[in-house]
C-alpha cells in the first residue's frame, strides 16, 4: 500500500474514533462503537421527533469541541479519549430541543461547543485539589446561559413542546423508563432508550445495568412521591439519575457491596436534588438539565464514599 495512502486512512479512522469517543464519553464509555450506536440513537429519536437537526447538533458540537480542544490543549491523550467532546455533545442536542431551527441557533450552538472546552479546562484545573471534575457542569452553566439569554433575543425563539399525559399501565412504564435513558441526549424516545442500552453493555456491560438501574429507581421515585404527569411521561427523572448510577456505580468506585449500596444512596439523592432544582428553576424558566447528576455525584465523591475509585476516571 502507498505509504501516503495508508497515512491518510490511518488518520481518517483516529479522527473518527476520537470524534466517536466524545459521543460515547457523555456516558463515560470511550469507546468508538458505543459513541457511534449512541449516534444512531440520537438519530432515530430526532427524526422520530420531527426534530432531526438534535441529530446534527450533537454531530457538529462534539466536532466543534473536539477541534476546539486539540487546537488550545496539547494533551493529545485526553482529547483522543474523547474527553474535549462530550459536552460539545450535549450543547448540541441541547439547543435544537429548546430553541427553533433559525440561523441564530446554529451559530449559537457552534459558539458554545466551542466555549465548553475552556470552561471544563478551567473548572477541571480548579477541582483538581478536590480529586472531582467538571463532568457535565460546562454544558449545564453554557446551556442556561444561552437559554436565559434567548428569553431577550428574538432571534432565538423557543421550541414549543407539547404536555403528555402519563398512564401507568406495564407499557407505558417501560416506554417511560426507556426515554430516562434516551433523556440523557435530550431525546424523548424509547426506541432510542434501547440503542442506548445496547451501546452501553458492548462497553460496559456493568454501565448498562446501572443505566437501567438509575432511570427505573427515578422513575418509582417520581410516581410515588407524585412528580407532574409530564415529568415521568417525558422520563424526565431518569437521565440524571442515570448519569449518577453509572459515575458512582462503576467509573469512579470499585465494584462491590459497599459501592453498590452508595450508588443506589446516590441515585436516590439526585431524584430529590432534581425536584429541589425543578423548583429552584422554575421561575428563570430553564430546565435543571444534568445539573442533579454533578452535584449528586461530587457530593459522594467529596464525602469520600467513593474511596478505592478508579483513578484513571478522575480526569473526566
Amino acid at each position: 500500500m502507498n505509504p501516503r495512502l495508508y497515512k491518510n486512512i490511518f488518520r481518517i479512522k483516529t479522527t473518527t474514533c476520537t470524534f466517536l469517543h466524545g459521543v460515547g464519553q457523555v456516558m463515560f464509555q470511550p469507546c468508538a462503537l458505543t459513541g457511534l450506536l449512541f449516534l444512531a440513537g440520537i438519530f432515530w429519536g430526532a427524526y422520530e421527533c420531527g426534530a432531526p437537526q438534535a441529530g446534527w447538533g450533537a454531530v457538529i458540537g462534539t466536532a466543534v469541541a473536539t477541534a476546539t480542544g486539540f487546537l488550545a490543549y496539547p494533551d493529545k491523550k485526553y482529547g483522543s479519549d474523547g474527553l474535549w467532546g462530550f459536552n460539545g455533545t450535549l450543547v448540541g442536542c441541547a439547543l435544537p430541543a429548546f430553541l427553533a431551527n433559525t440561523t441564530m441557533m446554529w451559530v449559537t450552538l457552534i459558539f458554545f461547543a466551542m466555549l465548553t472546552t475552556w470552561l471544563q479546562r478551567g473548572l477541571n484545573r480548579i477541582m483538581l485539589s478536590w480529586k472531582i471534575n467538571s463532568l457535565t457542569f460546562p454544558f449545564v452553566f453554557l446551556t442556561w446561559i444561552v437559554l436565559m439569554a434567548s428569553q431577550q433575543f428574538n432571534e432565538l425563539p423557543p421550541v414549543i413542546h407539547t404536555a403528555i399525559a402519563a398512564e401507568y399501565s406495564p407499557t407505558s412504564l417501560a416506554i417511560y423508563w426507556l426515554k430516562g435513558i434516551s433523556q440523557v441526549f435530550l431525546i424523548n424516545s424509547w426506541v432510542t432508550g434501547i440503542f442506548f442500552i445496547a451501546a452501553l453493555a458492548l462497553s460496559n456491560l456493568s454501565a448498562a445495568i446501572w443505566a437501567m438501574t438509575g432511570s427505573g429507581i427515578g422513575l418509582l421515585f417520581a410516581i410515588q412521591f407524585g412528580a407532574a404527569p409530564e415529568t415521568i411521561a417525558n422520563g424526565l427523572y431518569g437521565f440524571s439519575p442515570v448519569l449518577t448510577a453509572i459515575a458512582i456505580g462503576c467509573t469512579f468506585s470499585k465494584p462491590g457491596t459497599r459501592t453498590t449500596i452508595v450508588t443506589l444512596a446516590a441515585i436516590v439523592t439526585t431524584v430529590f436534588i432534581q425536584g429541589a432544582m425543578n423548583e429552584l428553576m422554575l421561575p428563570w424558566g430553564i430546565p435543571t438539565l444534568t445539573a442533579p447528576f454533578c452535584i449528586a455525584t461530587w457530593l459522594f465523591q467529596l464525602s469520600g464514599a467513593t474511596a478505592g475509585n478508579n483513578a484513571d476516571a478522575i480526569s473526566k
